[in-house]
């Protein structure tokens, strides 16, 4: 697992990469690998945070990691208006739309993966058991046999019942 602060360094280097090449390209198109960078570096940052696991001063902490996602947020809305101020809002509209659906899709792919795990499991019980049954069974019947046996054996020779 990554340190938080490495994570959220991620996106503050991306951020500064977008921005550099704002400045220096001419159309939207050329910007699609360092946004995705960027997003991809806020995605990893915001699953570190969730994660916790941190030490030190909580207050400077919450303080730093706060406010790097403001900048991250503010920062997302710069490129929102960079779309509309090239006249592309349904490009971004698109943009918007397919990420809830991916986001959806994932999540939906990772219930389906965890239902699976939880039902697997719930069989691997459910044999377990099973064969735990059988083998006791067998070893009660097992018992009950041997006793049956035994005690007919020392009957036979003793028995004169019907002489």
């Amino acid at each position: 697992m990554i340190d938080p602060f490495t994570a959220l360094a991620a996106v503050n280097t991306a951020i500064k990469l977008v921005k550099t090449t704002v400045k220096t390209v001419q159309n939207l198109e050329s910007l699609g690998p360092c946004l995705g960078q960027f997003f991809s570096a806020k995605a990893d940052a915001v699953a570190v945070i969730k994660k916790g696991g941190f030490s030190g001063s909580a207050m400077g902490k919450a303080l730093e990691l706060e406010l790097s996602i403001e900048a991250a947020r503010v920062f997302e809305e710069e490129v929102k208006m960079l779309f509309f101020q090239s006249n592309k809002m349904e490009v971004w509209q698109k943009i918007v739309a397919r990420a809830a659906k991916m986001t959806s899709d994932q999540i939906q792919a990772d219930k389906r993966v965890r239902e699976a795990k939880k039902r697997r499991a719930a069989e691997i019980d459910e044999i377990v058991t099973i064969v735990l049954i059988l083998l006791l069974a067998a070893l009660i019947l097992g018992s009950v046999g041997w006793f049956v046996w035994e005690a007919m054996r020392q009957c036979t020779p003793n028995c004169s019942i019907n002489r």
